[in-house]
């Protein structure tokens, strides 16, 4: 395809995605299904321009001066693509399946600098309803927090320590400029792809097939490992969806001692068992979907128990940017909800000297801070354990700064230290 059908294309998959308020993973698998011709170059292309006007919708719309699929694809064009506004415009030429010439309040649009007095939602492309969260998040850096969740995300894995070394896995991806994480000491991180290109796909790679390693966001990787999952404990992973976390305290744990795996959606633990096959993890058993009665029957039993709760997902918005403007107070009260519930639930495993993890992805106070708080006022038993002592012990190193400026709970954030953004809070029972 020419790059001015790419465009084209991109403006009817988000006239889809606006339209029929889809979303955009599944509008643009049914563009493809629809137009086999177009070879994946092509459905890459017209990804990234989709999803990069998703990311920065609010600050194209304004740039553009309208918030239509066609205005926020054009807005994205340039940087999505790699080329110039000049080049935009020029692929604007109205031949067969090309994107029709642009008006001059279009051409405009492209090169209009954003204000500096612009407010905070839009320079930094949230929702405006969630302004007064980022404030109280991020105050003054709530726009620089924005714009770094609405930049592409780079593709981050987890070395599986039971079959490879990182020094192993660095070389075997050396061709996608694979580089040690920062903070991650079991971490690779291969660059987010720049203009039109596409992140490889790293699942088809031997290694992969081999279990030396596992795609997962460095900001984790890190919740896994400040968890302390040692060799011999007895750990709950009580939301364990596809198994991500189960895989990494199986590599902690050397294999020894049990983790169990519980999530109450059967589609979301069904991926867990050819990945524990591929990583040759052997200390995890995978507990019946949803069967509460098996879970009561293990409570106070557990040195630890990890809660990835559900949550907004507002720190995952670099790789699902559709999500945030899906958003809405409604979902978030009832995320609220649901973390109070499954706290209540994990707050029964954990037996006396033992410890509960609480980890969202998330950057919202009320689903972090706010609810461990609650928590400890509704458990006197339970007490928050400073994370940056829990850190120099798991890790070795000395610790990141948490945006929320205190010790209680580590939150991660794209601009602060590179990762998706995690909340994790590790409370010990005393009682």
């Amino acid at each position: 395809m020419r790059p001015g059908a790419r465009i084209q294309a991109a403006i009817e998959v988000m006239t889809d995605v606006i339209e029929r308020h889809r979303p955009a993973s599944v509008a643009l698998a049914d563009w493809g299904r629809s137009h086999r011709f177009a070879g994946s170059g092509d459905r890459a292309a017209i990804g990234n321009l989709v999803y990069d006007a998703l990311r920065r919708r609010n600050s194209i719309a304004w740039k553009m001066g309208s918030d239509s699929a066609r205005a926020l694809i054009v807005g994205a064009a340039p940087e999505a693509m790699g080329v110039t506004a000049a080049d935009v415009i020029a692929l604007a030429d109205g031949s067969t399946h090309s994107i029709s010439p642009l008006s001059e309040l279009e051409q405009a649009g492209l090169d209009r600098p954003l204000s500096d007095d612009l407010p905070a939602h839009i320079k930094g492309d949230f929702p405006e309803w969630l302004s007064g969260e980022f404030d109280r998040a991020f105050g003054a850096c709530a726009v620089a927090e924005g714009e770094a969740l609405a930049r592409r995300a780079p593709l981050d894995l987890r070395v599986n320590t039971l079959k490879a070394t990182r020094e192993k896995v660095l070389k075997a991806l050396e061709k996608y400029g694979a580089e040690a994480t920062l903070l991650s000491p079991v971490g690779i991180r291969i660059p987010a792809p720049q203009g039109g290109k596409r992140a490889p796909n790293v699942e088809a790679e031997t290694a992969h097939g081999k279990g030396w390693f596992e795609v997962q966001d460095e900001g984790s990787q890190l919740a896994a490992l400040l968890a302390g999952a040692r060799p011999r404990l007895q750990v709950l992973d009580l939301c364990a969806g596809a198994g991500g976390k189960s895989l990494a305290f199986a590599a902690s744990m050397q294999n020894t001692g049990q983790v169990y795996a519980y999530d109450s959606e059967k589609t979301q633990l069904r991926p867990i068992f050819e990945r524990l096959k591929r990583a040759g993890a052997r200390n995890v058993q995978v507990m019946d979907a949803g069967d509460a009665a098996g879970l009561d029957a293990l409570s106070d039993r557990f040195d630890l128990v990890f809660v990835d709760a559900p949550c907004s997902g507002s720190g995952t918005w670099r790789r699902r940017p559709d999500a945030k403007w899906r958003l809405s107070p409604e979902n978030v009260a009832a995320r609220l909800e649901d973390q109070k519930s499954v706290l209540q639930m994990a707050a029964k495993m954990v037996k006396p000297g033992g410890r509960m993890v609480y980890v969202t992805c998330s950057i919202l106070p009320q689903e972090n801070s706010e609810q461990v708080r609650w928590f400890c006022a509704e458990h006197e038993g339970f007490t928050p354990i400073n994370y940056v002592d829990e850190w120099q012990q798991q890790l070795g190193s000395d610790a990141p700064v948490s945006s929320t400026g205190d010790n209680v709970g580590l939150q991660l954030t794209p601009a602060r230290h590179g990762t998706d953004g995690f909340y994790i809070s590790i409370l010990s029972r005393n009682t």
